[in-house]
């Protein structure tokens, strides 16, 4: 008998999601964490959300998951991104009070029933029939072996059994941080690396690369002279959770403003043979959408100054964020340019900026449900996969641990699509295109995001939480509720002066139309102004979304067109050699992924559904 249903290894966004979905679907879940005070930890920049970030965050709920829940307890600010935009690129962010983030996460984690954290380091892997048998060997696990995970072994030399393993290990597997000149083996700064399950992953077989990020300095609040920046206040707090009325009782602190300088870049410059980034010392590559200093002065020559935004960590410290200051530069280099930036002239460096290098799995290794393709059972989730960012490792963790479930009970597995959610625009991309820098959500990825808006996530997700177990009674009888109501609130617009309602739905300003219709009529004074701007969204841009659903339901139809995953691709006459050696790569399960995958071409394609017909 197995001593877990499922292992969880890491206590990060992934972990906690991955965790917290495997033991409320009844199964007993082990959490293995280096340090059980770090879980949840904000390793980077002290907030949840962003562009399509905050909507990932509200799909993570729709679906059952925690990470909404906790960011509404402890926001100090609250802002919705691109205001001046459409509603297609909108998306709520919140400053976060980082240490209470951690406090409330591992709160929720060591309440739930079935859930037992455990504090060690897992070293290796316990596998099972197929090819190899044990632990401790040197044989390749092949994608055709039959080979499953059986358990976890760790550095103390525990063996602890389970049916399923879920990988999070975020940036720790075989890290190392980067200092100017220093070095040493951690995942953040002061805390120790995981090293040993790297090395093993290697041994057998599976695709390890490195990968790179980093984080910028933290400073002293007292030291900052915060006259000489703008200030950026917040607005009124509104809930990411679907589930929760309102955010009440929180207070709203500033952020702020300040920008780089000549004087900056030149300091940058002169010390940047310094840098292990420039000097040869990280091989991993770093996020080209999320570059350090060092980087912008290097490839953006022209610019004259770059934002610095300088953001509060927590109610219970005085650490100021420099969001915008990633460096792994020289200690000395890092204060010489923070004191030529407006402001900081006296500034008091409480942590310094560093880089960190970390093992990851190649996700064209895993299937669309997270499941590796070489190891039945065995899940990976979050920075592990390549991804960067808090939001797209608590959406894997969530997949994850869903699918480790629904394995359990031998049920298919939940695949989203790229038109349901942003979850499914990510899991996508990381397992049919792969990738060799960390991973980071854009609303740019997603080529049906007027579908994917933040405010409709549970109307798109809830009834998919629901079928997976994720979603109670209670939460499923207030989203009926919402849903109907929201119905109601249609069916008032229509009955409306068509005129007048045509012309406040037009502006480009929401809010407006939305006082617009409560002072017209009392009708909509019954309802939520959450659910009429929603009503006004839905029906303003009704032609586009029924066009994006024709378009949908055409890729829906390539996705039912299934293929064997252990398709010989090579022995497929009439394939061109760039679609064998990539369909071989990634293994698509379906007509559609094939489709998505760069060098795969129109005639492959029409090859594939061909063979696919005949063996149905």
């Amino acid at each position: 008998m197995m001593d877990y249903g499922c292992i969880i290894i890491g206590g990060g966004h992934a972990g906690i999601e991955a965790s917290l979905a495997a033991a409320r679907l009844g199964f007993s879940a082990l959490l293995i964490t280096q340090n059980p005070d770090k879980i949840g930890a904000l390793s980077c920049n002290p907030a949840i959300g962003g562009l399509s970030k905050g909507n990932l965050v509200r799909e993570v709920d729709a679906l059952g998951g925690e990470m909404a829940n906790l960011i509404d307890t402890v926001m100090i600010q609250y802002r919705v991104l691109n205001r001046s935009r459409g509603p297609a690129v909108q998306a709520p962010r919140a400053q976060a009070d980082k240490h209470a983030y951690q406090t409330a996460a591992r709160s929720v984690l060591e309440k739930q029933k079935n859930l037992t954290i455990f504090m060690d380091t897992v070293v290796d892997l316990i596998i099972e029939s197929g090819e190899i048998s044990g632990h401790h060997n040197t044989e390749k696990i092949s994608a055709s072996s039959g080979a499953r995970i059986a358990g976890v072994i760790t550095s103390r030399g525990h063996h602890i059994t389970a049916r399923t393993v879920i990988l999070a290990a975020g940036t720790f597997m075989e890290g190392k941080i980067f200092i100017g000149e220093y070095d040493a083996p951690q995942g953040r700064l002061g805390e120790e690396a995981a090293i040993g399950l790297g090395e093993s992953l290697r041994r057998y077989g599976f695709p390890v690369g490195r990968l790179k990020t980093g984080t910028p300095a933290r400073l002293a609040e007292s030291s900052i002279d915060f006259s000489k920046m703008e200030k950026q206040d917040g607005e009124e707090m509104r809930p990411f959770s679907f589930k929760t009325g309102a955010v009440t009782g929180r207070p709203s602190l500033p952020c702020w403003v300040t920008y780089t300088n000549e004087k900056t870049h030149e300091i940058i410059r002169a010390g940047i043979h310094r840098s292990p980034l420039f000097g040869g010392k990280i091989s991993g590559a770093g996020a080209r959408y999320c570059p350090s200093i060092e980087d912008k002065i290097v490839r953006f020559p022209q610019r004259e100054r770059h934002h610095i935004f300088i953001e509060p960590e927590g109610l219970s410290t005085n650490e100021m964020y420099m969001n915008g200051a990633s460096s792994s530069l020289p200690e000395d280099v890092q204060r010489d340019y923070i004191h030529s930036i407006k402001g900081l002239e006296e500034a008091r460096i409480v942590r310094p900026a560093y880089a960190v290098e970390y093992d990851y799995l190649d996700p064209l290794d895993l299937y669309p449900s997270l499941e590796s393709k070489r190891l039945s059972g065995f899940f990976v989730a979050g920075q592990t996969n390549g991804s960067s960012g808090y939001e797209e490792a608590a959406a894997q963790g969530l997949i994850a641990g869903i699918n480790a479930c629904l394995k359990m009970q031998n049920r298919p597995p939940l695949v989203l699509s790229r038109a349901e959610a942003y979850i499914g625009v990510l899991v996508d991309d990381l397992t049919t295109l792969g990738t060799k820098e960390p991973y980071r959500m854009f609303t740019s990825r997603a080529e049906h995001r007027l579908m994917l808006r933040h405010d409709t996530a549970d109307s798109r997700l809830t009834p998919k939480g629901r079928e997976a177990g994720l979603i109670d009674d209670s939460r499923w009888e207030q989203f009926l509720d919402k849903t109907k109501k929201l119905e109601e609130v249609k069916e008032l617009l229509t009955r409306r002066n068509r005129s007048s309602v045509a012309a406040n739905i037009d502006t480009a300003d929401t809010a407006s139309a939305v006082n617009y219709f409560l002072k017209k009529d009392a009708a909509f004074a019954l309802y939520p102004a959450e659910l009429l701007e929603s009503a006004l969204l839905d029906i303003k841009y009704a032609g586009y979304i029924e066009k994006e659903n024709r378009f949908a339901a055409k890729a829906a139809k390539m996705d039912a067109i299934k293929l064997d995953p252990n398709l010989d691709y090579a022995s497929i006459t009439g394939l061109s050699s760039e679609a064998k050696e990539k369909l071989v790569s990634v293994k698509p399960l379906n007509v559609g992924q094939a489709a998505r995958i760069p060098g795969v071409r129109q005639g492959d394609i029409a090859l594939l559904i061909i063979l696919a017909n005949k063996k149905r």
